[in-house]
């Protein structure tokens, strides 16, 4: 599958935003979906995930309540609703799936095997 996000830019802070990623292929339904981020000069982290079902959804501790991960399989697409945006959330955004069934590991990037582009979040202040 190829994943490309989209929907990032530059927005004040308490704002709000929604990212998207679209995927080609048509067994998207088959795959966990992720979303990650990298802030400048920092590693890679988890921010939200979602079961193929949309029936489960997972969250960091530091956008639990701020940020909704949402997924439509007949558009192939997920989301990331971002609300009360911080000047700590800017980062380079990106999509990932994942085809096996990973379970409780949904926060390691290792388990997710396709990656899209990313997509820059600017958060001023």
């Amino acid at each position: 599958v190829q994943l490309q996000a989209y929907g990032g830019g530059l927005v004040q802070a308490g704002g709000s935003l929604r990212l998207s990623c679209a995927a080609s292929g048509r067994t998207f339904n088959t795959y966990d979906m992720g979303w990650f981020r990298q802030a400048p000069g920092m590693e890679r982290e988890f921010v939200a995930a979602i079961t193929r079902s949309g029936s489960i959804t997972r969250y960091a501790d530091s956008v639990k309540g701020r940020f909704t991960i949402s997924r439509d399989n007949a558009k192939r697409s997920v989301y990331l609703h971002m609300n009360s945006l911080k000047p700590e959330d800017t980062a380079v955004y990106y999509c990932a799936a994942d085809r096996n069934y990973s379970g409780s590991q949904y926060s390691e990037q290792r388990v997710y095997e396709y990656w899209g582009q990313g997509t820059l979040v600017t958060v001023s202040s």
